[in-house]
């Protein structure tokens, strides 16, 4: 390690010594700093940003590669950098967003991060809006421009739309030229779609609507350019019958039920009948020496980090320029974390869910 000296301090964690309920098993413990190993960091954290996938290290849901017991969750941290691995140096003090070494460890005081997911993020951007923008808004611009090259004049279906990754697709398609059609579950947050850019907003919850119906006849019964599936099994059939001719449906996330994420699922003969592009939707980042060993050991297409670099310079300008804005639904101190997430687990927030440390 270099640019610091060991440590022999403790900090505090949230972590799990088994799987349950959030308010059940994570446990406040002291437990010691841990050390960046060559290529990584240690952040200082100033705050972090729940996630869905999160509960999965809570409750023992479906997970590829599960931690052993006792750890902490929490994949995405903001903070500041106060010590480095070897081949780091140049991150030492710098403020940044980041995803933990393996996408856990998150929940604490201290977190370790590997260098291809650690992002500047600069001064002038202030918290708790600084630590909403990572995950939501680099997954739906890799969805919308990477993926789908959505472009001025399209149409765009998305779904969850007032959740973290849902609201800023809304932003980012809105401000590209696009028209959007938005699905939230409540009143308020259809209405908060529409404030956000969305030209049309729909309750999926109101017995009396249906997003097909309104989206077809929206479109000429042609359908939407772009579906974004944060939600998967639960709406996939019907998202697929509102995809236009040469359309791109976008698997973004599997919420209703990540136990298929694993499984034969989709009917080929759908999607061929369908005449679309159905596509993966991965937030991870990569050296370019790993992402060749994951291409070649397990078949998987990992993002260069370069692109991660190019997506948080355009997200900040973005957010300078007010074109687009953090979505924030409730921050709260360290201790109240397991309530929040619990809040997130029955879906009683909205945008994103800050902890601040």
């Amino acid at each position: 390690m270099t640019d610091t000296t060991e440590t022999n301090e403790t900090m505090r964690a949230w972590r799990v010594h088994e799987y349950g309920d959030p308010l059940e098993v994570l446990q406040l413990d002291t437990v010691p700093v841990p050390e960046p190993e060559a290529a990584e960091v240690r952040v200082r954290v100033q705050a972090i940003p729940l996630n869905l996938n999160d509960l999965e290290r809570i409750t023992g849901g479906n997970m590829m590669a599960p931690p052993e017991f006792p750890y902490s969750p929490g994949m995405e941290v903001m903070g500041v950098v106060e010590a480095c691995g070897d081949g780091a140096e140049q991150w030492m003090g710098r403020r940044v967003v980041a995803t933990t070494r393996r996408a856990f460890g998150g929940f604490a005081e201290r977190a370790i991060c590997s260098l291809p997911s650690v992002f500047d993020m600069p001064d002038d951007i202030a918290l708790p809006g600084a630590a909403a923008l990572y995950f939501p808004f680099h997954l739906a611009w890799l969805g919308l421009f990477d993926r789908a090259d959505l472009q001025s004049g399209q149409s765009v279906l998305i779904h969850a739309a007032a959740g973290g990754s849902g609201s800023a697709a809304v932003q980012l398609a809105a401000n590209a030229g696009a028209r959007v059609f938005a699905t939230a579950g409540t009143d308020e947050k259809v209405q908060q779609c529409l404030d956000l850019g969305a030209d049309v907003a729909i309750n999926y919850n109101d017995p009396e609507t249906d997003f097909v119906d309104i989206v077809l006849a929206e479109t000429d019964n042609r359908g939407v350019d772009v579906v974004f599936d944060n939600v998967g099994e639960a709406v996939m059939e019907r998202s697929m019958k509102c995809t236009a001719y040469n359309g791109n449906y976008l698997m973004m996330g599997f919420a209703s039920n990540k136990t298929v994420a694993d499984e034969p699922f989709v009917v080929p003969r759908r999607v061929a009948l369908g005449n679309f592009k159905l596509s993966g939707v991965l937030l991870n980042y990569a050296a370019d020496d790993m992402r060749g060993v994951m291409k070649t050991a397990l078949g998987w297409n990992v993002a260069p980090a370069e692109l991660g670099e190019r997506i948080t310079r355009e997200v900040v300008e973005l957010v300078r320029s007010g074109a687009v804005k953090p979505v924030i639904g409730s921050t709260v101190g360290f201790e109240e974390l397991p309530q929040l997430i619990d809040d997130m687990a029955h879906r009683r927030t909205t945008g994103r869910a800050i902890v601040m440390v």
